[in-house]
């Protein structure tokens, strides 16, 4: 984690402020940007603690057996013709999007990588210390002014910005998290507002200058009341600095199961401000383990068998192109997460096999667009995309041959749990918690790029499997015996006799959460309470 000085507790426009000093933060926290941010949580704080005390409740309703549909109360929305505001120029062809966290490495890098986009991550790929939190925007506020620039201090080499570079996209924090550096009224502000409000407030003129706008991917939601809520912040941030309607666009990550039911409440929540949805794999497993833990029947095999092509993720895929289509909207293809393999050619030739595989079924189903996570990869996904997609989009591919049913998009995929299975997931959880709590949210592991919804889906399909005593390919059970075996075993494995604390309090967090008794609803929340404890011991 960076050294930042003694952390410091000031009372700046009604916020409490608890931590660390960073070096330029007035650049960002200037109180007339802590002013819109005063404004946001006050206007919208409340409804947001209202909406995910609903998420509480619709666990408890799955819990107890209720199975997701498609909203009746909506049933209009969906059956009659509507379209969301056209994308402006900058975002009508989205092919390749490279994403990664807000270092400043990492966004010149992207930016100059050849992709059509950018997605910045303040989420799933970055780790919330207040020094990664306000080094992000000063490092997006320097890259959308073209200032952005950097020595290695090793190499000795430069990095600067090319003529021609990515659309810059920003991910905030979920609705679920907060920014527990900053109180309000008692309360923790929310780390998205904190987010989305620190960027556009500070970039979205310098952007417009430019021909282009504040744009953000929009994580985890859950909900289209979710997306209203998100809806009003927006068109709050646009009034208050002087914005014309739909110069903020957002598309919408479907990365939670309840969400696959309501992508056209969504889209119309959103209508003047949305330009798509994406398919965000990994934590749409996450989503579906976690949501239907209590239930043996719907336990997933290792990860490893559960692809894009399982019928149920196949589905949901589908139905986004065909929703989104419908509706003049993107449909955004999923994260190719493999990284190229040095000195193994054959591994290398492999891993490369399987991005083609993948992009290829995207781009033939209809999407327009894909995510990589390296920019090797970048030449590759154009060229599928080029092939198939020779105009900016595929919008007029309406795939009205697809029909998804509720049962399609709960369809469990066959497969074995497997001892290798359990063991990876403990090795790769153990390995990105580590990572993550000394301030590093994007990891390459097993040359896969990893963020946050890697040891997410670890952790719940340990407990899962634990939980339900599931039965291994050679018949022995996952009792909290053979769990706790294999954690000791696995985190042996990891030691090599130095005191690494950040290793000792990933493997204490990690067997915590896959033996407690309740599963969590997050690992980042609890491993957040830690970063605090580093910044401020």
């Amino acid at each position: 984690m960076e050294q930042v000085s003694s952390p410091v507790t000031p009372k700046v426009h009604g916020f409490d402020i608890n931590a660390p000093s960073v070096r330029d933060q007035d650049r960002i926290l200037t109180l007339d940007a802590l002013r819109f941010l005063e404004a946001l949580e006050r206007k919208f704080g409340p409804r947001r603690r209202d909406l995910m005390a609903e998420r509480v409740k619709l666990q408890q309703k799955l819990d107890e057996g209720w199975k997701p549909k498609f909203p009746e109360e909506t049933a209009s929305i969906r059956s009659t013709p509507w379209t969301v505001r056209p994308a402006p120029d900058d975002l009508k062809d989205r092919r390749v999007e490279i994403t990664g966290p807000v270092d400043r490495k990492m966004i010149i890098n992207a930016l100059n990588s050849g992709a059509s986009c950018f997605m910045a991550d303040f989420e799933d790929s970055n780790t919330p210390t207040w020094a990664n939190q306000i080094n992000g925007q000063l490092n997006l506020l320097e890259a959308n002014l073209g200032t952005i620039e950097l020595t290695d201090a090793v190499s000795g080499k430069e990095y600067r910005l090319k003529e021609k570079t990515a659309v810059l996209i920003v991910r905030p924090r979920g609705l679920h998290m907060e920014e527990k550096h900053m109180t309000l009224g008692g309360h923790h502000i929310s780390a998205s507002f904190f987010d989305f409000g620190l960027y556009v407030y500070h970039n979205a003129k310098a952007l417009r200058d430019k021909g282009s706008g504040p744009y953000y991917y929009l994580p985890k939601m859950e909900s289209y009341q979710e997306a209203r809520l998100w809806n009003d912040v927006i068109v709050h941030a646009e009034d208050a600095l002087g914005l014309s309607r739909g110069t903020v666009r957002v598309t919408v990550l479907i990365e939670t199961i309840m969400a696959a039911f309501q992508m056209d409440e969504i889209l119309h929540a959103l209508k003047d401000h949305i330009t798509g949805l994406n398919c965000g794999r990994w934590d749409y497993i996450f989503s579906f383990i976690k949501k239907f833990s209590k239930h043996k029947e719907y336990m997933l095999p290792d990860r490893a068998e559960v692809t894009m092509t399982s019928h149920f993720l196949r589905s949901y895929s589908l139905n986004l192109i065909k929703t989104c289509h419908a509706r003049g909207a993107h449909a955004m293809g999923g994260m190719a997460a493999q990284i190229p393999i040095k000195n193994d050619e054959a591994a290398n030739a492999g891993a490369l096999a399987k991005v083609r595989a993948d992009k290829e079924r995207e781009a033939n189903d209809g999407h327009d667009g894909t995510w990589v996570a390296h920019p090797a990869l970048v030449p590759l996904a154009r060229e599928i995309f080029d092939k198939v997609m020779p105009g900016p989009n595929q919008l007029s591919n309406m795939r009205s041959d697809v029909k998804v049913t509720a049962a399609d998009l709960l369809a469990i995929p066959e497969g074995s749990v497997t001892e290798d299975g359990v063991r990876k997931n403990i090795n790769v959880g153990l390995l990105y918690m580590k990572a993550w709590l000394s301030g590093m949210g994007c990891v390459p592991i097993h040359n896969l790029m990893e963020d946050a919804a890697t040891a997410e889906i670890s952790r719940t399909q340990l407990w899962q499997w634990r939980k339900h005593k599931a039965k291994l390919k050679d018949g022995r059970v996952i009792d909290d015996q053979w769990m706790e075996t294999f954690l000791n075993q696995e985190a042996a494995k990891l030691k090599d006799g130095a005191d690494d604390k950040y290793l000792a309090d990933a493997i204490a967090l990690f067997r915590e959460q896959v033996m407690s008794p309740q599963l969590d609803d997050f690992l980042t929340t609890k491993a957040y309470d830690m970063i605090l404890g580093y910044e401020r011991g």
